[in-house]
């Protein structure tokens, strides 16, 4: 197989200058990768090569994330503020019609793009993004606390987590030591120095608190699912203190005809499990997105 060039770029979406990650065939179809909580499109730089030889990898740095800067005054630090931004950037760029992968908050903004426009979405690959509060792990205790009483002692057992150590813990999590430590330091250490300084971690705890809304969109987004029945492929790391096995088998009351994997591995299956994942979306792909014929190489 060919090395896919992953080009670098930024464009301006509502006066937002905001960093992307893009690689693939420009005519190939297109896989749009929100990213999840701590982390950047950073997060996709493995994947988007070991697909690019027949699909259009793009994935952004939202708003606060990565590289890609907004004050709080040009931006809301919702989950609203996300999805409407992600929806924009893919107005911006051109894109019609895609897959989407949900994986952590970026499960809620591209389930609000899919909504947005049903008729754009080729495929869904969830993959460690919840959307069946009976099924929440023990690790949402403390954003629960916060999210049902958000008073001073709350916020601030939540916001000693925006930390590098904190962000280790997001990365790390309860993953079997022999597979944790195939799960680099650089995802924690660059996304705190991307982030860390002010107002960064008070923007993200602004947005720990607003995850609470999150909670009312569950039912309309398992509506979608069953309404629309996208074809959907689930690849699961079950060594999730947020999001154990039964929130990957918990899709299959909406979404009986999909596909699900569950593997030995965690929140961040990209970076413990790539082969795999890359097996299970190129088979995925090839039959729900199948790649144009003679797609132009090229980024």
């Amino acid at each position: 197989m060919p090395v896919v060039a992953v080009a670098h770029r930024n464009v301006d979406v509502d006066g937002i200058r905001t960093f992307y990650r893009v690689a693939g065939p420009a005519d190939a179809p297109v896989v749009l990768l929100p990213h999840g909580y701590p982390s950047s499109s950073f997060q996709f730089r493995n994947l988007m090569p070991a697909l690019g030889d027949r699909w259009r990898l793009v994935a952004p740095d939202l708003p606060g994330f990565g590289y890609t800067r907004a004050a709080a005054n040009r931006f809301a630090y919702t989950f609203d503020a996300y999805a409407d931004f992600l929806r924009r950037f893919t107005d911006v760029l051109g894109l019609t019609r895609y897959a989407i992968y949900l994986q952590d908050y970026g499960s809620q903004f591209g389930l609000r793009l899919a909504m947005s426009a049903p008729e754009r979405v080729a495929a869904l690959i969830v993959q460690n993004g919840d959307i069946y509060e009976d099924e929440h792990g023990p690790k949402y205790a403390p954003l629960k606390e916060l999210w049902a009483e958000p008073n001073p002692k709350a916020l601030a057992g939540v916001a000693e987590h925006v930390s590098e150590n904190g962000f280790r813990d997001e990365f790390v999590g309860e993953v079997p030591e022999e597979i944790a430590e195939r799960i680099s330091p650089d995802l924690w250490t660059l996304s705190w120095a991307q982030v860390g300084h002010p107002p960064g971690p008070e923007n993200l705890v602004h947005l720990l608190a607003d995850q609470r809304t999150t909670v009312e969109w569950f039912p309309r987004q398992q509506a979608y699912l069953r309404e629309h029945r996208p074809p959907t492929l689930i690849v699961w790391g079950p060594h999730d203190g947020y999001m154990p096995e039964g929130a990957a088998r918990a899709y299959l009351r909406d979404l009986p005809d999909a596909e699900l994997h569950l593997l030995d591995g965690g929140h961040w299956l990209l970076e413990t499990h790539l082969d795999e994942v890359v097996s299970l979306m190129r088979d995925f792909l090839s039959r729900v997105h199948p790649p144009r014929k003679q797609s132009s190489a090229g980024s």
